[in-house]
């Protein structure tokens, strides 16, 4: 199926999952469809392992809360961030590391302070290797964290083959 591409989510400097700046860090760009999904597009490397040459499971969970979490930011102009609730994260075949994966949630929920969602990551097959279901509060940044744009380099980082279209 493939998704069109109407956007790009801002990264950060340091965090896990988005940062381009943490050299541990996955470095994931996320995209959000016309369908108000959002896609991760990250390649997972060696420190990123649990058993040789898989992608640890709490590593995909963490991708699978923030893309979920992150679907939010397609549905507003302010920024509205998720804070967890709840994670459950089933594990259907084995990750690989050292080709890129995609991430897909989106919101299937929403309330005044709550929202639901659900993930998936995809191979490169097309395989499905993880579901996740999500449960998080709706909160103003500025009741999360301390927290800079400038400071923590929060913007759109464009990349020469930002894609149009997504195929999963």
């Amino acid at each position: 199926m493939k998704h069109k591409i109407v956007g790009k989510q801002k990264n950060s400097k340091l965090c896990f999952v988005c940062g381009m700046k943490n050299d541990l860090g996955l470095k994931a760009h996320f995209y959000a469809t016309e369908g108000q999904e959002l896609i991760a597009l990250f390649k997972p490397c060696e420190e990123h392992q649990s058993y040789p040459g898989r992608l640890h499971g709490g590593v995909a969970s963490a991708v699978l809360d923030e893309t979920i979490g992150r679907a939010i930011l397609n549905k507003y102009d302010t920024e509205v961030w998720g804070v967890t609730i709840e994670l459950n994260v089933k594990f259907k075949k084995p990750i690989p590391l050292n080709e890129e994966l995609k991430v897909v949630g989106r919101i299937t929920k929403e309330n005044n302070r709550i929202f639901e969602g659900t993930g998936e990551i995809y191979l490169q097959n097309g395989e499905t290797a993880a579901t996740a279901y999500g449960k998080y509060f709706k909160v103003p940044l500025e009741r999360i964290a301390d927290f800079d744009p400038e400071e923590n380099e929060w913007k759109i980082i464009e990349k020469e083959d930002d894609p149009d279209e997504i195929e999963i």
